[in-house]
């Protein structure tokens, strides 16, 4: 109906005497147009079956015109094309999450020049968990919920409340009607054919010599059901940016030292680290004689523990087993939700702890010996009559633009300590003291000298390891990929209601049949949300039996398309 004959529904009671909200086209009574058009023989627009939407409410409020606003289709469809845009600009380039270990403010530059700088700089490097696209979510999300709502609620109301007798406008402007003479009472003609409808499958009620017949209603709630579907899967797919739901990191795990996972309970521990290696007569064609070591299999045993307390406190933690597993590739460890996939590994040695012993540079005088945890070390450690209390802790030593001891990543890759002396004949503040505990570290970043400007020209100790037996060497670092996805489930319950409302929607049709005979005529009408061909052949199978030749295309209104 257009909008000029919509403006024209002033008075809303029909004639009937039923009372109809603004908004209202056809009388939810008996389903009179209420727009004064008696002349017109346009097809009804059956859509909602002429209920009124909040959406058409008069003199709206400030939350009416958000509703509004979100009940529009053409809203939802621009939302779904900047969301589909979005993500196209987002696939132009790899996203940040894809990469281990880059910087990627130099990344896109060095790798995609200045179309991949001006990429990264307008935050396109991680599209899919920036602010504007996770609000784009929300709003599709919103409208998909008002939409509905505006629409099912007074779409269920009206079909629940169906009246059988109709008004004789109502069917004469039905897409699929027809008018004819039955020379028969109206009662006992609808008596008649009411099994022979209720042997279509219909859900036949009549009144008197009216009848309303009527199947499939379900299929218009498919839509409806897609929808939540869709809010269901929205609403998984937002969650799993909530710490704890989601989780896809590559963690190093250095042998025999329990590491923890972040964001969760658990810890993991490499117990053991093997990989086998292709012979050369085992190599793979393509392979042969250039020198190439492949691995053929490489597996980690690893342990999961669970901490039970002591987890956020900075004390040791108490930690108790809760699986073993030997983790291979495409063989993840599966612990509640928790995945642990083999990724890669490194077989370059690496060290756990060292125990130095506390030298005095020109002496020689040793005072005791402690042992420090590379990545764990204590705050204080009490050696002979000295105290050597933490300042720093650096895990991958270097200098600043500015010359200033900084720390470059958070990878192991030069460990350093800055210690503060204090015990006798030293200064009452201490002094300090930068300890690298690998060779090639104290070579490269001077620690005498550096212990020297520290002590003011002056160097007071040394740390010295006195053999092999007082390292602690991890053989091999693993590589896993941790994957922890909660929200997955509701991912896939959501798109498994997505496809239950998609097949009510599609293969089924909602088919309706009003009659009524009045003083031997009879006036059908009939409508379906689609598969009108079949909804004819139908209606004129059923009055085939009634000894009612019918053709099939005579049932077409002619206001209606022809197909």
């Amino acid at each position: 109906m257009s909008e000029e004959l919509k403006g024209l529904i002033v008075n809303t009671k029909c004639e009937c005497g039923h009372q109809n909200p603004v908004g209202t086209v056809l009388c939810e009574a008996c389903g009179k147009p209420l727009a004064d058009e008696a002349a017109s023989q346009d097809i009804l627009e059956m859509r909602y079956d002429g209920v009124a939407r909040r959406s058409q409410k008069e003199n709206p409020g400030v939350i009416d015109l958000v509703w509004n606003f979100f009940s529009s289709v053409k809203v939802a469809i621009y939302l779904i094309i900047m969301t589909t845009i979005g993500s196209m600009l987002g696939s132009i380039y790899p996203q940040e999450s894809t990469f281990l270990n880059i910087d990627p403010s130099v990344y896109y530059k060095e790798e995609y020049g200045q179309l991949g700088h001006i990429y990264y700089l307008l935050g396109l490097s991680h599209t899919y968990t920036s602010w504007w696209f996770v609000l784009l979510l929300v709003m599709i999300g919103a409208s998909l919920v008002i939409c509905s709502l505006d629409r099912v609620l007074p779409l269920y109301k009206a079909l629940s409340r169906q009246r059988v007798p109709k008004h004789m406008s109502f069917l004469t402007r039905q897409r699929v009607t027809l008018q004819t003479d039955v020379n028969n009472e109206g009662t006992a003609w609808v008596d008649r054919i009411t099994p022979l409808i209720r042997k279509k499958g219909y859900r036949v009620r009549t009144d008197g010599g009216t009848l309303l017949a009527e199947k499939q209603r379900f299929s218009r709630w498919g839509p409806y059901v897609l929808h939540i579907g869709l809010i269901v899967f929205l609403l998984a797919v937002l969650a799993r940016g909530l710490p704890g739901l989601h989780m896809d990191t590559h963690m190093g795990f250095q042998e025999g030292e329990p590491k923890q996972i972040p964001d969760t309970s658990y810890y993991l521990e490499n117990d053991g680290f093997t990989v086998q290696f292709y012979s050369e007569e085992d190599l793979p064609d393509e392979f042969k004689g250039k020198g190439k070591v492949l691995p053929e299999k490489f597996e980690t045993q690893a342990i999961l523990y669970e901490c039970e307390a002591n987890c956020d406190l900075g004390q040791e933690p108490e930690l108790k087993e809760v699986m073993r597993h030997q983790i291979e590739v495409n063989h993840p460890l599966n612990y509640n939700g928790l995945k642990a996939y083999q990724f890669d590994y490194d077989l370059t040695p690496t060290i756990i702890s060292v125990s130095p012993t506390l030298v005095h540079a020109d002496s020689g005088e040793e005072f005791g010996q402690f042992t420090l945890n590379i990545r764990n070390p204590e705050r204080t450690y009490e050696v002979g009559p000295y105290t050597m209390t933490l300042k720093e802790k650096y895990s991958d030593f270097g200098l600043n633009a500015e010359g200033k001891p900084s720390n470059m990543s958070s990878s192991q890759n030069a460990p350093a300590f800055l210690f503060l002396i204090q015990g006798p004949d030293l200064p009452e503040d201490g002094v300090q003291y930068f300890y690298f505990p690998k060779q090639i570290d104290k070579e490269r970043f001077q620690q005498d000298a550096l212990n020297k400007q520290l002590g003011g020209g002056e160097l007071r100790f040394n740390l010295e390891v006195g053999s092999m037996e007082d390292v602690e060497l991890s053989q091999s670092t693993t590589y896993l990929n941790i994957r922890i996805d909660k929200a997955m489930p509701f991912v896939w319950v959501g798109a498994g209601i997505g496809m239950l409302g998609l097949v009510l929607g599609f293969y089924f049709q909602h088919r309706r049949i009003w009659l009524r005979v009045d003083d031997g005529k009879l006036t059908l009408g009939a409508h379906t949300n689609k598969n009108w061909f079949g909804l004819r052949k139908e209606i004129s199978s059923i009055l085939k039996q009634m000894d009612l030749e019918v053709d099939e295309k005579s049932l077409v209104n002619n206001g209606g398309s022809q197909e």
